[in-house]
Parts: structure tokens; C-alpha cells; sequence
């Protein structure tokens, strides 16, 4: 191919009828991250409606504040509706908090900053995650399960009012399913992005991203943990508040 040939191409290339500079002004990193949340929001949604169209057209259903009442872990096993699950709440948003400090350090290029918030934020996943393993236990040894519910006796102290045996037990079934099945594809969720916090704080401390001048990357990371932290309001409102 000639010289004038090659000009030519290129030309056309830089041309505003070739796409120019794009609409959006954003890295393209960070546009695929959003596509990729915007596709795990449809999942998450989709699973969020089965469990509330099951939930309000069955006759009965067990009552969150009879079923979440303990503090797994401590000797509190009844009164206390709600608290542990506040608790784990809590930690994931404080989570949240430090992985906005990291970003922002990371704007300013504070490599240590960046490190000690990040490292917060770690940890802040594993107590969350630790949380959540004494949940699932604590509901396992009750009788909960995929495909396994309580006995009569022991699913009747979750229900108010006159219920049915049947309706008790085909309830349960329901909610055992998409309790284990909606937290603990959060839970996932939130154990990728822990490991992923990990391998991008490696790479602070050995210079990756002060080496290409841009701590952009803590920024993506950030855009999927807030996203992980959002999803668990929804869960927590349906499962624990409705």
C-alpha cells in the first residue's frame, strides 16, 4: 500500500463522520463495568420479583421478625427480631464508606491512603461473609434448607394466626428455597468482590497503578462493591422487612 494510500486511511479515520470522540466521555473500562452491573441488575431483579410474587399471593408466610429474632453466635435465641441482620447491614455499608475514601485517595494518588482504606473494605466483605455463614448455620440447625424445612412443631413458632399444616409447610418450602438461593448468590457476589479488593490492593503495594500514573482501576472496583452493597438493601427489604 502507497504512502498517499495510508494518508488517506487515516484520514478518514480522525474524520467527525468516523465517530469522533464519544458521546459518553468515559473510559471504556469503566463503561463495561456498568453494562456488566446493568446485566446483574436484571438477575438480582428477576429473582426478586419470583420471591414477591410468590410471597404476596401465598395465604400465609413466615414472619421475618419470628424467624430472624436470634443472634447467631451468642446465647440470644428469642427478642432480639432483626439485630443480627442490622449488624451485618451496618459492616457492608461501612464498607461502602472506605471503598469511597480509596477511590478518592486514589485521585489524589495517596498510595498508603488508598491501601488502608482498601484493606478496611476487605475486611469489612469477610466480617459481612462471616455474618452470613452464622445466619445460614443458624437457620440450617433449625431445619431450613434447599429442599428441607423444620418440623411441624418447630415451623409453627414462625407463622402468625391459624395457619394450616400444608400452608406451613408449602410456605417454608418457598421461602427456604429463595432465602438460600437469593442471599447466597449475594453472597457470591460479595465474596468475588472481596477477592477482587485483594488482588488490586497487591497491585498498589507493588506500584502498578502509581506506575501508570491512575488509580482508575480502584474506581471500577468501587462501582461493583457499591453495586454489591445496593443489591443488599433490596434483599434485606424483602426478606427481613416484608
Amino acid at each position: 500500500m502507497s504512502t498517499a494510500v495510508t494518508q488517506h486511511v487515516d484520514e478518514v479515520k480522525s474524520t467527525p463522520g468516523s465517530g469522533g470522540r464519544s458521546p459518553f466521555n468515559v473510559e471504556y473500562g469503566k463503561m463495561m463495568m456498568w453494562f456488566f452491573l446493568l446485566s446483574d441488575a436484571f438477575t438480582f431483579s428477576s429473582l426478586l420479583i419470583s420471591y414477591g410474587a410468590l410471597r404476596f399471593s401465598a395465604p400465609t408466610w413466615p414472619s421475618p421478625s419470628l424467624v430472624f429474632q436470634s443472634v447467631p453466635g451468642t446465647s440470644i435465641e428469642h427478642g432480639a427480631p432483626l439485630v443480627f441482620v442490622g449488624i451485618m447491614t451496618f459492616i457492608l455499608i461501612a464498607s461502602s464508606v472506605t471503598m469511597v475514601l480509596a477511590v478518592e485517595a486514589g485521585h489524589r494518588n495517596a498510595k498508603k491512603e488508598v491501601v488502608t482504606w482498601m484493606l478496611f473494605t476487605i475486611l469489612g466483605g469477610l466480617m459481612f461473609l462471616s455474618c452470613q455463614a452464622l445466619e445460614w448455620n443458624h437457620l440450617h440447625s433449625e431445619g431450613f434448607w434447599w429442599g428441607h424445612i423444620p418440623t411441624k412443631e418447630v415451623m409453627s413458632e414462625f407463622f402468625k394466626g391459624n395457619v394450616t399444616e400444608g400452608q406451613m409447610a408449602m410456605t417454608s418450602h418457598q421461602f427456604a428455597n429463595l432465602f438460600f438461593t437469593i442471599t447466597g448468590f449475594h453472597g457470591f457476589h460479595v465474596f468475588s468482590g472481596v477477592v477482587i479488593n485483594i488482588i488490586i490492593t497487591i497491585n498498589v503495594l507493588l506500584g502498578t497503578y502509581a506506575k501508570r500514573g491512575s488509580y482508575l482501576m480502584i474506581e471500577k472496583v468501587g462501582l461493583y462493591w457499591h453495586f454489591v452493597d445496593l443489591v443488599w438493601v433490596f434483599v434485606f427489604t424483602f426478606f427481613y422487612l416484608v
